[in-house]
């Protein structure tokens, strides 16, 4: 299998401008993207798709391709599908999408996600996801903490008995009407997923899925996947053990950069 890792990276950033280019670790926060990304086995290029020169001169610094794209894309995957529309990416079957903010995103996770977008045998939760309508897959992991479930920054997702995705949200899903909506500690083990935000996608999907217009649920909730299930694709949802911390804020980093120091004693 043929698989291009993209790292969409902005510098105009509305909650926390310039983050790729952080570098209180000495190393870029892209750079650690980059890094994790790059011990994937299954992945053959990683690349970032930036809108700025200056994070273009930043990646090539430390010896990774960087492709300038355009400043108007909605989205993360409209950033990616423009990589895969260049001719010197079509060779690429399958595409990965890894936020430049997830310095700590683990390989196994990017390695899962690639391996299930392109080998498709027949899986213990039933022939279906051997499907090739597996157009999209994504990962979640189970939600221990309570107040996570009402956090607007924590985006929720309810699958099917097949690990399909049936809706993504910021808002509590599912609803838990007994108790007026208050969810006891570890309860209904693994019914509250936290979607974390990394995408494989088939090449045909991808740029079906770019060239359709943003539609009210992904204005509305401004969580790009829902463009996907609106089309009616199937999203496979992967179960994963641990959600990596993402950067949104300038606390996020400083927290990166605590463990990053305990970790490099």
């Amino acid at each position: 299998m043929s698989v291009l890792a993209v790292i969409p990276a902005r510098f105009g950033s509305s909650r926390y401008p310039g983050k790729p280019l952080l570098k209180a670790t000495g190393k870029f926060l892209v750079e650690h993207v980059v890094e994790q990304v790059r011990q994937a086995r299954h992945v053959q290029e990683v690349i970032v798709a930036t809108d700025d020169q200056r994070i273009i001169r930043a990646v090539e610094s430390f010896g990774t391709r960087a492709v300038l794209t355009a400043g108007t894309h909605c989205s993360g995957t409209d950033r990616v599908a423009e990589v895969a529309r260049r001719p010197e990416f079509l060779h690429y079957q399958y595409f990965l999408n890894v936020q430049g903010d997830e310095p700590e995103i683990p390989p196994e996770t990017i390695d899962d996600l690639a391996r299930l977008i392109a080998v498709s045998p027949p899986s213990e939760k039933g022939a279906e996801l051997a499907s090739p309508l597996r157009e999209m897959v994504t990962a979640a992991v189970n939600i221990t903490d309570p107040a996570a479930i009402n956090n607007p920054n924590v985006v929720k997702v309810v699958v099917d008995a097949m690990g399909r995705a049936l809706y993504f949200s910021r808002s509590a899903i599912p609803y838990r009407r007994a108790d007026g909506g208050v969810v006891p500690v570890g309860d209904q083990p693994m019914l509250y997923r936290q979607h974390l935000g990394v995408y494989a996608y088939r090449r045909d999907f991808l740029l079906r899925l770019a060239a359709h217009p943003p539609c009210a649920l992904e204005e509305y909730e401004k969580l790009e996947q829902l463009r996907a299930l609106f089309m009616g694709a199937t999203i496979l949802v992967h179960d994963v053990s641990f959600a990596p911390h993402g950067i949104d804020t300038p606390a996020d980093y400083q927290a990166f950069i605590q463990r990053y120091e305990r970790g490099c004693r």
